[in-house]
């Protein structure tokens, strides 16, 4: 037994020998392709989850108790300002505004019948500064009736498009009675919020006084039609997720968007002087990033990177490369660390015009 256990041993060192053989005369006959991280200008577009909000969102309320008597428009309908929408049942001021004008007419008489006598001072002056109060008093009150009676009269306050319907013709309405919503959806306040480290390069930037122009992606993964501009930060940021609101105003010719909708705004953000190497060139160990960087003697070293930013089959790095590295481009399964190999330089402008070429 002790010499089939010398056996089996020396069989099993040579088959390891002979396969770690046939590894190095792969190695030795392949000839990897290296590269180096290319430093140059550049942006990325970000995006965020948006809230899409009316430049106008009013809701319109009964403003006097009653009977709804007509209702003169449907939902979703477009309105102009000034349009009849809604007519509360005016019968009761009706009457109190005949009433405030009867008044009136009775104070202007009584005016009249004193500043006569006071003319032939029967009556003091004090007697006809009485009478043209009251007569100021009862155009105060044919003008409160005239007030009341309009509010039964309710009229669209702009142009805008009606939202659902909350009350029915015949119903009885309290004051202050929602009747429905109001929006003006020619012009869009798109809310998104933008993380502190962002905010901070945005609000230090050179150009952070222009106009920023934005896309908005919406909901069905199509992009809208117009641009928008970032017009207003909000004064103070969440204290829980510690982000602050940005909003951009979005043009609305079209009528596509809605009070309510959702979608994301893409921002580009620029980045000046930065190093990029392609995606496919690194690899990762648990939650860690790392590139196979190749020395003056061909001999691959293991390193460790940080990636700020991600683009289409590039990433950009800020920590762990130089511009002088060079960087293993493909291969990566088929070396170790600290191995040497046979390479072939390719410049990293041809790399990048060609990333689609070079994949595994």
């Amino acid at each position: 037994m002790i010499k089939n256990a010398i056996f089996m041993s020396l069989c099993m060192l040579m088959i390891f020998s002979s396969c770690e053989k046939k590894h190095e005369k792969k190695t030795e006959n392949v000839k990897f392709l290296i590269t180096k991280p290319i430093k140059k200008d550049t942006s990325i577009t970000k995006d965020y989850v948006s809230q899409i909000h009316s430049i106008q969102h009013i809701e319109l309320r009964a403003l006097e108790k009653g009977y709804l008597k007509q209702i003169f428009v449907d939902e979703g309908a477009y309105v102009k300002k000034g349009q009849r929408m809604f007519q509360i049942s005016p019968n009761v001021y009706k009457a109190e505004l005949e009433k405030a004008n009867a008044e009136q007419h009775v104070s202007q008489i009584e005016l009249k019948n004193t500043k006569l006598l006071a003319d032939g001072n029967v009556v003091s002056q004090n007697e006809l500064a009485l009478a043209q109060a009251n007569l100021e008093k009862a155009k105060a009150e044919v003008s409160l009736a005239k007030t009341h009676l309009g509010f039964t009269d309710i009229r669209a306050p702009f142009d805008g498009i009606i939202d659902h319907l909350e009350v029915r013709k015949g119903s009885l309405l309290d004051e202050g009675e929602l009747l429905t919503t109001l929006s003006d959806n020619s012009k869009m306040w798109v809310y998104y919020n933008v993380p502190e480290a962002e905010y901070l390069d945005y609000i230090m930037s050179k150009d952070k006084n222009v106009k920023k122009e934005v896309k908005l992606l919406l909901a069905n993964n199509k992009e809208f039609n117009q641009t928008g501009i970032v017009e207003t930060i909000e004064g103070e940021f969440n204290s829980e997720t510690g982000n602050i609101a940005f909003r951009a105003t979005f043009p609305n010719p079209d009528g596509i968007l809605r009070h309510g909708e959702t979608g994301s705004v893409l921002m580009t953000v620029p980045y000046k002087d930065v190093l990029i190497i392609p995606q496919k060139s690194t690899f990762e160990i648990l939650d860690k990033t790392y590139v196979f960087v190749v020395d003056e003697n061909d001999i691959v070293h293991q390193r460790e990177i940080n990636i700020s930013a991600e683009l289409p089959h590039l990433f950009i790095v800020d920590k762990g490369l130089t511009e002088n590295d060079a960087i293993l481009l493909e291969g990566i399964r088929m070396v170790k660390d600290q191995e040497k190999i046979h390479v072939k330089m390719v410049n990293p402008t041809s790399v990048l015009s060609n990333l689609e070429l070079y994949a595994e």
